[in-house]
């Protein structure tokens, strides 16, 4: 690959948030950005502007997920649910390359989009399921034993929430992107913290873990 600089850029941009990150990690993340752009003009991963590389898809896409590295670090099994275009899941899990990752994603093309990006960024220890959250939950194998869920995509509903709960092991935990999630936490879950770059507070990840009171 040849680089256009965007791996400079990923890092003054991850500096300006108080976030450190590798040069490697630089260069994973500006060749997921590149793959990105090649099929987002084929079908529609993200409606942010990649093309040229604006600052807020920068951000959005790639280093806003890194919020969550302190959660990811002590996980052994993750789902990702709804992943899309691949993020927040890729770019945490070129930063935590040792989590065994499950990509979920019900639309048939963004998974292929999905399966092509982990066999070319090399990516171990990553999958893609093809199928509804509400499916997934009641039937995958690993239900009722996964450390970590993420969502960003999909809307916090008690149709999510119900999901989650069955696939998240005792005391698992919910990562949700964004803002705009703070509201009380639903029937079987507890609030845990609220994670933020250091200086750039829009990036922010509400974590939520299954209490002790749910059934």
């Amino acid at each position: 690959m040849v680089s256009d600089g965007l791996s400079g850029r990923i890092a003054e941009r991850a500096s300006a948030a108080g976030l450190e990150i590798a040069p490697a990690l630089a260069s994973q993340l500006e060749e997921y950005f590149r793959l990105l752009r090649h099929w987002n003009d084929r079908i529609n991963l993200t409606a942010l502007p990649l093309d040229p590389a604006t600052d807020q898809a920068v951000d959005r896409l790639l280093l806003e997920p890194l919020v969550a590295l302190p959660v990811i670090g002590r996980t052994r099994i993750w789902f990702d649910l709804g992943s899309g275009g691949g993020s927040p899941a890729i770019p945490l899990k070129l930063a935590q390359p040792a989590v065994q990752l499950t990509m979920v994603e019900s639309k048939e093309r963004k998974a292929a989009f999905l399966r092509d990006a982990i066999r070319i960024l090399g990516i171990r220890g990553a999958l893609v399921e093809s199928a509804r959250i509400e499916s997934l939950a009641a039937s995958h194998s690993l239900a009722g034993s996964i450390d970590v869920v993420t969502v960003r995509a999909v809307r916090p509903d008690p149709t999510l929430f119900d999901a989650v709960r069955r696939l998240l092991k005792p005391q698992g935990q919910l990562v949700l992107f964004g803002q705009g999630n703070d509201f009380p936490p639903p029937p079987g879950f507890e609030n845990l913290s609220t994670r933020r770059a250091p200086i750039r507070t829009a990036f922010q990840a509400t974590v939520l873990q299954v209490s002790n009171a749910s059934e």
